[in-house]
């Protein structure tokens, strides 16, 4: 599902360089859970955003389902690049990134209103959605209304809207207590099972490190340690749950 060859980021020149991405090779089967880990300014971010087309490499290769984002004789301009992270992704940010305004409804549905989709079939998909998050007695309620692990909830259920083949999610439970960063991260591996979706996601969080199928850990935007691609360590496939 996603292919990513010699991958190179750099901030700054000279002296002042930064090398936040660093000639990075991997490939991730279709439906893994992927956790991507390393310390505060390691380039997990960096490398998460490349792949998701929120940023551009300097160099290398990124391919997402056969599609080709980056590389040699590939360079795509800004309104190709939106439909790409529209059509292939979901983005999950520690902020929540929620409109304030709207309910949670209304948050769920904003990816399937730009897509246009039929009045009908976006509210049963939101319905879907907000069901599967645990969340179909809060559709109305805005995000002020709502605890933080409910507001993250909407927005994994936004970031699956569009049925996206791909969902990125950058420390996902960082302004989450303990207890309730778990509730999610357990909630994110049964979703991502459910939907069939292939996912990136950035964590310091280590039962997230347990469910993940595979562990990616980055240290000076260089890939350190690769563990789990075999299968899914510690991981009942059938059961979706710890074994």
């Amino acid at each position: 599902m996603i292919e990513v060859e010699g991958l190179t980021r750099t901030f700054g020149a000279g002296g002042n360089a930064v090398h936040a991405v660093n000639d990075v090779s991997f490939t991730v089967p279709r439906g893994q859970l992927c956790a991507v880990v390393g310390r505060s300014g390691s380039g997990k971010t960096t490398l998460l955003n490349l792949i998701g087309g929120l940023d551009k490499p300097d160099a290398g290769r990124i391919s997402v389902d056969g599609k080709q984002l980056a590389g040699p004789g590939r360079s795509l301009g800004e309104k190709e690049l939106a439909a790409l992270r529209r059509d292939l992704f979901g983005f999950v940010f520690q902020s929540f990134a929620l409109i304030p305004i709207l309910s949670a409804a209304e948050n769920v549905g904003i990816p399937l209103r730009l897509r246009k989709t039929p009045v009908r079939k976006r509210e049963e998909r939101v319905e879907l959605l907000l069901n599967m998050v645990g969340l179909s007695d809060h559709m109305k309620q805005r995000p002020a209304e709502m605890s933080g692990g409910q507001q993250q909830r909407v927005a994994l259920a936004r970031a699956l809207a569009n049925s996206p083949r791909v969902l990125i999610a950058d420390e996902p439970t960082g302004q989450l207590d303990s207890e309730t960063g778990r509730a999610v991260m357990r909630l994110l591996r049964a979703v991502v099972a459910a939907e069939n979706v292939t996912a990136l996601v950035a964590t310091h969080d280590p039962l997230m490190m347990e469910l993940a199928d595979r562990v990616i850990t980055i240290g000076d935007g260089k890939v350190v340690q690769d563990t789990g691609s075999e299968g899914a360590p510690g991981l009942s496939a059938a059961a979706g749950v710890p074994a």
